[in-house]
């Protein structure tokens, strides 16, 4: 499936947590899945927990994260000028 293809599986509902992106429509939020694979858990994990959730959700929450960074500029540590 392609990037776009993807983002179409990541929606927004105003009555399912307070509007934050979810998968498909389901109770399960973007954030949650991308907190799991931060933490460690694999994909096959993830998926062990929630039997209804396919390879390619989880593959869309991560292109959704890509696109929302790819624009975004962070600096974790203050930047040094050059001596």
């Amino acid at each position: 499936m392609d990037e776009l293809g993807l983002l179409k599986q990541i929606t927004v509902n105003p009555q399912i947590f307070e509007g934050k992106p979810i998968i498909r429509g389901r109770r399960l939020a973007v954030e949650h899945i991308l907190g799991m694979l931060a933490a460690g858990d694999t994909p096959e994990t993830i998926l062990q927990g929630y039997p209804w959730l396919e390879p390619a959700d989880i593959q869309a929450c991560l292109a959704y994260a890509n696109r929302l960074v790819g624009h975004e500029r962070i600096e974790p540590f203050p930047i040094e000028s050059p001596s």
